[in-house]
C-alpha cells in the first residue's frame, strides 16, 4: 500500500514574538510547547515537516529546521524559505501559534484541494487566515518578487494569486486562532473549557 500523501508540512516558528514576550511556538499548553500540538495534528496529513525558525530550541522536536533565506522580513520570507526547500507542489503551511487546531479541521482544509488554485485558506469571523492553508509550491516565486518589493505583507501575497477560501462554522473559530498575547491565550483556554 503506497502511504505517500505527497503534501509536506510547513510550521512559520520565525516571528519576533514580541507580543507574547518569548517564542510562541515554545509556550506551554498542556505541558506541551505549542508547535508539539501542531506537529501532531499535522503529522497524519503529509510526508514531512519543515520548521521555519532561527532557534536551534526547535531542533529537539526532531524535524527538519531551516533558516530564513531572507532574514527579518515576516510570514512572507518565513514561507518563501519553507516553499523554497519543499520538494512537493501541496504545501500544508501553519504559524506555530495556533496550538488549538486539529486534525480534523486540517483534514477538512485538505479535501477542499483542487486544480488551479495557488492558495486554499480558512476564514474565521470575516477575517482569512492565510496561516493555516495549503500552498502551491510555485508560490515561492510570488514570495521572492515581494521580498525583492520589500513588500511584506502577507495579504498581498494572497491577493495576488489564486486563492480559495473557505469558511469555517463559528464554534470552530477558536481551533484556528492565533495567539499573540498570554490574553488571547487565557481568553481562548476560557472559552473552550467552559
Amino acid at each position: 500500500m503506497n502511504d505517500k500523501k505527497n503534501i509536506t508540512g510547513i510550521i512559520l516558528a520565525g516571528g519576533k514574538s514580541s507580543r507574547m514576550g518569548t517564542d510562541k511556538g515554545l509556550v506551554l499548553f498542556n505541558k506541551k510547547p505549542f508547535v508539539h500540538h501542531i506537529i501532531k495534528a499535522m503529522t497524519p496529513l503529509v510526508d514531512s515537516i519543515l520548521i521555519v525558525s532561527n532557534n536551534m530550541a526547535y531542533d529537539t522536536f526532531g524535524h527538519t529546521r531551516i533558516e530564513d533565506l531572507v532574514k527579518n522580513s515576516g510570514p512572507v520570507a518565513g514561507l518563501y524559505t519553507g516553499l523554497s526547500y519543499s520538494k512537493t507542489s501541496d504545501n500544508l503551511v501553519l504559524s506555530c501559534d495556533v496550538p488549538f487546531i486539529t486534525t480534523h479541521l486540517l483534514r477538512q482544509l485538505l479535501s477542499h484541494k483542487e486544480e488551479g488554485y495557488d492558495i486554499i485558506q480558512f476564514s474565521a469571523s470575516r477575517k482569512t487566515i492565510p496561516l493555516v492553508a495549503i500552498y502551491q509550491k510555485h508560490c515561492a516565486t510570488m514570495c521572492e518578487k515581494l521580498l525583492q518589493q520589500r513588500e511584506l505583507r502577507l495579504r498581498k501575497l494572497v491577493s495576488s494569486v489564486k486563492t480559495k477560501t473557505i469558511a469555517l462554522q463559528e464554534e470552530e473559530y477558536n481551533i484556528v486562532a492565533n495567539i499573540n498575547t498570554m490574553k488571547d491565550f487565557k481568553t481562548i483556554i476560557y472559552a473552550t473549557h467552559d
